[in-house]
């Protein structure tokens, strides 16, 4: 198993928990969506503040097996991929 920790910024909480459940994943509890060879746990963070924005974060520790590890990680990058100017 690789774990990895990541900490996201914006993009909600309840958000990722659907992407991670689209991926084939089931929560487990509040915090913990598992899948078949992997499992992610999902902490709260204190939002990023840049002057007056306020933007939520979320750590996600990801444990996943080697071999699908790969896999995984470009199709939970497309999830999360976000386009800016």
């Amino acid at each position: 198993m690789k774990t990895i920790v990541r900490e996201m910024r914006g993009i909600p909480y309840f958000l990722l928990k659907e992407y991670l459940q689209e991926l084939g994943g089931t929560a487990l509890a509040e915090n913990l969506i598992a899948g078949e060879g992997w499992r992610v746990r999902l902490e709260r963070m204190t939002p990023f503040r840049l002057g007056s924005l306020e933007v939520g974060q979320t750590r996600l520790t990801m444990e996943i097996r080697e071999e699908i590890f790969d896999d995984f990680m470009a199709r939970f990058a497309l999830k999360t991929l976000r386009a800016g100017a």
